[in-house]
């Protein structure tokens, strides 16, 4: 917009050196650009779906009693923020190292930030581009989030998926008493991820599922071994194996009368 009074005689816009109207003549080819007054108090064109090539320098020229006048207004055009690029989701095994990337634009640049969606998590825990993991841990695994903000628009996320293998570890495995003629049960629960295969033994013989009076139910975090009618056979020292492709281990529990 350029203010002008009586005294004018000649008017125009640029944009660096190019002519985009003169009076109320169109110089420019451009649809966009377009003349929105011409009066004997102001002379103002209109810019219509600005994008980035638009910034820069535009020029209002007024011709006054032969005396040329210009008026200069430098146009900042701002981007709202847009993620371009973010890292995969990775698995990794417990104690590796992970390197996550995310890349924005905009303008003005987007403040990146990283945070660990996880009840435990606390505020930021990277503020760059880059976020580094050295020796990772089971309780670091989950979603980490990306936001990328510049206060033009709303922040933009992304989240990165984050899955830490580890071998099985048996949290729970405790002996049971049953006398002859009930249900008994053992129960093995294994934290692991992938999750643990379970197999079952008795003294170092293999229990099969579907063998007479047993019942083997395997789950993603827990075998449950149930014996139907328990007999004087049945007692004794029983030992619960989970493994994963990391490894495996055991426990034992007995069943007794």
């Amino acid at each position: 917009r350029c203010s002008v009074d009586s005294r004018v005689t000649r008017v125009a816009w640029l944009n660096r050196s190019s002519i985009l109207y003169a009076g109320n003549d169109k110089w420019c080819l451009d649809p966009r650009v377009v003349l929105l007054a011409n009066t004997k108090t102001q002379y103002s064109i209109q810019i219509q779906d600005v994008d980035v090539y638009d910034e820069g320098p535009y020029t209002c020229s007024v011709q006054t009693d032969n005396h040329p006048k210009t008026s200069r207004v430098h146009l900042i055009v701002q981007v709202s923020p847009k993620i371009i690029e973010i890292s995969s989701d990775i698995s990794i095994n417990e104690g590796g190292n992970v390197s996550l990337t995310c890349i924005a634009t905009g303008r003005p640049d987007p403040t990146i930030t990283w945070r660990h969606i996880s009840p435990k998590a606390v505020g930021f825990i990277s503020e760059d581009e880059y976020l580094e993991i050295t020796g990772i841990t089971r309780e670091q695994s989950g979603e980490y989030e990306c936001s990328a903000s510049n206060d033009v628009a709303a922040p933009v996320v992304q989240r990165v998926k984050v899955t830490v293998n580890y071998p099985p570890y048996i949290s729970d495995a405790k002996s049971t008493g049953v006398p002859v003629g009930q249900k008994g049960i053992l129960l093995c629960e294994a934290s692991a991820v992938p999750s643990a295969d379970f197999q079952w033994y008795k003294d170092d013989k293999r229990l099969a599922e579907g063998q007479k009076g047993l019942k083997v139910e395997n789950k993603a975090f827990f075998s449950r071994l149930t014996f139907f009618n328990v007999s004087e056979q049945d007692y004794g020292n029983y030992t619960c194996v989970a493994s994963n492709q990391l490894g495996n281990t055991n426990a034992s529990m007995i069943l007794y009368g």
